[in-house]
């Protein structure tokens, strides 16, 4: 059952904390996940699973549960032998089981990953795929169109490596009937197609559809400053929900380096991101529940003291 308040109106009430990796949990439930669809495979294959992941964030204090669908295409499934009508199936059943998972006020973000999680080469890393906005949009829109049919309370339109493919995506969501996010991905203070931050949060502004900006996916340590410019660009609320910190070694296939966003971590980081802007933080690759349970309790913590301040100065 949808919640009573909608999204839009639960952001402009205070901070939301989204959930984390939906490829780590389910690996950590023994799902393997060496396949070109990753965990969109598993819409397929073994549906509970997702369920399973979802749920584990809710129990940890998520309160926006982000599809399984970033990697769920016409074309990524089409390789698999399925059609268009069974792929259709796919991509809604992955709204329905986020719903599924979630009790009382637990909003559900369709998510729309970039074209280049669709190859499967870690392209979406870079962007600049030579393609025009105009075939990108193409790309997208029956994805957008089918994700949105079936309910969500907002699109995720995440991981964005790329200003090009960001307008495209707001073009395949135009008209839609459901709100978006806007999230890059970034590194070295840049889209990671090289592009300014300021310019890439620019394609934004103005357009009323979209509810936030902000970024995923990244560097935790980069996530402050590039959600303060894309409040500053657009006047939109932030969000802001980086991988652990460990690196994607494309050339190996696995994770290197020391993790920077755990549960010690979180609640240091999130108040950076909150104070730059963010109304929505958690976590992508490799942040699991334990880490969406310290964020949760942070924002409860700071609930209560706000009410006490409130009481005091009353």
């Amino acid at each position: 059952m949808a919640p009573a308040r909608t999204f839009t109106q639960a952001l402009a009430d205070g901070v939301l904390v989204l959930d984390g990796g939906l490829s780590n949990q389910p690996e950590a439930q023994g799902c393997d996940l060496s396949d070109a669809l990753w965990s969109a495979r598993l819409l397929a294959d073994a549906p509970d699973r997702i369920e399973a992941a979802h749920a584990a964030y809710v129990r940890a204090g998520a309160q926006v549960l982000i599809t399984s669908s970033y990697q769920a295409t016409y074309e990524g499934f089409a390789r698999r032998g399925l059609g268009r009508e069974a792929t259709t199936a796919l991509l809604r059943r992955s709204v329905s089981l986020a719903r599924a998972a979630g009790r009382g006020e637990v909003w559900v973000a369709a998510s729309v990953g970039p074209y280049g999680a669709m190859r499967a080469d870690g392209s979406e890393y870079r962007g600049r795929y030579g393609l025009s906005v105009r075939e990108l949009e193409r790309f997208h829109r029956p994805r957008v169109a089918a994700l949105a049919e079936a309910g969500p309370d907002v699109l995720a339109l995440e991981t964005v490596p790329d200003a090009d493919e960001a307008e495209a995506l707001l073009r395949a969501a135009a008209g839609c009937g459901v709100p978006v996010w806007l999230s890059y991905t970034v590194a070295g203070g840049r889209t990671r197609a090289g592009q300014d931050l300021a310019d890439a949060f620019a394609v934004a502004a103005g357009n009323d559809q979209v509810v936030a900006v902000g970024v995923n996916c990244c560097d935790p340590a980069e996530a402050a400053e590039a959600v303060a410019v894309a409040v500053a660009v657009g006047g939109k609320p932030g969000l802001a929900y980086p991988n652990s910190g460990e690196h994607w070694d494309t050339g190996a296939g696995a994770w290197r380096g020391p993790a920077a966003f755990g549960p010690t971590e979180a609640a240091a980081l999130a108040a950076t991101w909150t104070a730059a802007g963010a109304r929505l933080v958690g976590g992508c690759c490799r942040v699991g529940p334990a880490t969406i349970a310290a964020l949760a309790g942070a924002r409860g913590q700071g609930e209560g003291e706000g009410r006490r301040g409130g009481d005091a100065k009353g």
